[in-house]
């Protein structure tokens, strides 16, 4: 398989805007969580010399396989080791002795281009296949399944909350009617009724389906808790300067991240009248991007899932000096 074929299986967002801000030292340690076709992974790993390692993980057993061929082809003198595991299934399977050496970490959070194009997959409103959504296969509820367990109510609050959608309550409506009938096990079936639910104006406006599918996504396979789950690890197990990099695709990610990265850099919780700080917790370092690392518009050209990507990058140091935050 060609670089090009790879590319066509998952086209890697803002590649080399995220490993410049890795800073990728040839004897460090690197993870790559989100793993995908490879893309990311080759380039950390075409930059390690001897003694450099890298883990590639990821929790879809197809991306593992499309990763392990890719990372073969690459002249390195590193090492790298596959991974399959999710967000909440990390740290514990990294070697205690590399907790509080990673020097860059590496989380693209958005979907890849062979999970939306495999219709299979249920990822997709524009191709038709089972409406199952999980990145692991092996695991969990399918989409499906969730949508004929979850109260009209509940349908509301996922799609308001994960969705953003404005007309969620129509739309759930018309989901719980259309299951009394008989199950939605098909992708194009619901977005048939989702199209079917909202105003004109919305359907004239793009596919009206994407905000649920999002929310869908969203909910089976538990992305804000394996997010939450991850930032609350990160601090604990990076090195000295090491840098950590997540790519986000929609807000309620962005916001995550944003969040914990201002946290990690101004974690005094004293009132902001207090002459000193008493509360005795320390800034963990820098946020390298105080706004976000958007695609070119070469890339967003080539590859248009990569419009609403965001790159956020920290550095993590032991002891933090008041110039550096300035």
């Amino acid at each position: 398989m060609t670089s090009a074929d790879y590319d066509a299986w998952h086209l890697p967002v803002l590649a080399q805007e995220a490993v410049e801000a890795l800073a990728v030292k040839a004897d460090g340690l690197y993870i790559d969580l989100t793993a995908g076709g490879g893309g990311h992974s080759a380039l950390i790993l075409g930059k390690l010399g001897e003694g450099g390692r890298l883990y590639a993980a990821d929790r879809d057993r197809e991306a593992l396989e499309a990763s392990e061929a890719r990372l073969a082809g690459v002249k390195t003198r590193g090492t790298y080791q596959l991974i399959g595991a999710t967000f909440t299934g990390f740290p514990s399977w990294l070697d205690l002795r590399d907790k509080g050496r990673i020097d860059g970490l590496l989380a693209d959070l958005g979907v890849s281009s062979h999970q939306f194009d495999c219709g299979d997959r249920g990822f997709s409103y524009l191709k038709n296949g089972p409406l199952d959504i999980r990145m692991n296969r092996e695991q969990g509820v399918t989409a499906a399944q969730l949508l004929e367990s979850l109260s009209r109510e509940d349908l509301v609050t996922l799609l308001r909350i994960y969705g953003e959608e404005s007309p969620a309550a129509p739309i759930a409506a018309a989901i719980v009617r259309r299951r009394k009938q008989k199950p939605i096990t098909e992708t194009l079936d619901l977005a048939q009724i989702i199209a079917s639910a909202v105003p004109a104006r919305m359907r004239r406006e793009g596919n009206p389906a994407r905000k649920t599918f999002q929310a869908l996504r969203m909910a089976v396979n538990h992305e804000q808790e394996e997010l939450a789950h991850l930032l609350s690890e990160i601090p604990a197990l990076m090195a000295d300067g090491g840098r950590a990099v997540l790519i986000s695709f929609h807000s309620l990610e962005d916001r995550m991240v944003k969040q914990a990265m201002r946290t990690w850099q101004s974690p005094c919780q004293c009132p902001r009248d207090f002459p000193q700080c008493i509360c005795g917790k320390k800034p963990l370092g820098i946020n390298l991007t105080p706004k976000p690392v958007m695609a070119s518009a070469g890339e967003m050209t080539r590859n248009p899932r990569s419009r609403s990507a965001k790159l956020r990058a920290f550095e993590f140091h032991k002891e933090v000096s008041h110039e550096l935050l300035r």
